[in-house]
């Protein structure tokens, strides 16, 4: 019977138009058209809705301590000892090294033991491609590249913090284009309690780029009085259509 019958808005839509459903919704979101984006080849457009490739942090534990740029960083305990970094927080995603530092002789009171300085070196490679922008888009309209970061004017020494950024080829080594950023000589916008500012945005870098490289390395030292280390946080990488 015709009232058995299911009609035609009951039905579930074809796989075909799910798919132009997505489309849609993704080229209406990122207004696609107007800003003369060039559309992937054969996506998934729901994957593509999902993973929101556009102004979106793609760097993975970009806090990991969970400190508060609002509020001072929190100070160095007397005689702590230096424990391994991934104790003090979740640092998925980050590949951590340390790089001794050659002491520095003279200056001191007679007696006196002299800091001992090291660069913590956090370090992380995004895959372009396996976050949602493809080839096209990266090649020919070539999106802004923002990348920012935060860390504490912790005053160990005269430099405490370097910042060093690399777009790279396909085959994750060859650079394309670099940022590089050593306090003070680069200049920071310095903010209230204790933290400062570093960001700088990629444009027209030219077609072939597939992973952005982050590389930050902040001052550690070992004195007297304990261990104290120059925090980063709210590290990012994020991809911006231009208007």
């Amino acid at each position: 019977m015709a009232s058995q019958q299911l009609r035609a808005q009951d039905l579930p839509p074809s796989p075909g138009e799910e798919s132009h459903d997505w489309q849609r919704q993704f080229e209406g979101s990122w207004e696609l058209g107007r800003r003369g984006v060039p559309l992937p080849s054969n996506p998934d457009w729901r994957a593509l809705c999902e993973r929101k490739p556009f102004e979106r942090n793609l760097l993975q534990s970009p806090n990991p301590e969970g400190v508060n740029i609002s509020e001072p960083a929190p100070p160095c305990s007397p005689n702590s000892p230096r424990v391994p970094l991934e104790s003090l927080g979740n640092f998925s995603g980050w590949v951590i090294s340390t790089e001794a530092l050659p002491p520095k002789g003279g200056g001191g009171k007679p007696g006196s033991v002299a800091p001992r300085f090291s660069w913590c070196v956090k370090q992380q490679r995004v895959d372009l491609l396996a976050e949602g922008l493809w080839e096209m888009l990266l090649d020919s309209y070539q999106p802004n590249i923002t990348v920012m970061d935060w860390y504490e004017d912790s005053r160990l020494a005269e430099t405490v913090y370097q910042l060093h950024v690399r777009l790279l080829a396909a085959d994750g080594q060859t650079s394309l284009q670099e940022f590089h950023h050593e306090d003070p000589k680069d200049g920071v916008s310095q903010e209230k309690r204790n933290w400062c500012h570093v960001s700088h945005v990629f444009r027209d870098y030219g077609p072939g780029v597939r992973y952005v490289h982050f590389q930050h390395k902040t001052l550690d030292a070992e004195t007297p009085g304990g261990f104290c280390r120059t925090r980063a946080t709210d590290s990012s990488i994020s991809v911006q259509l231009r208007d």
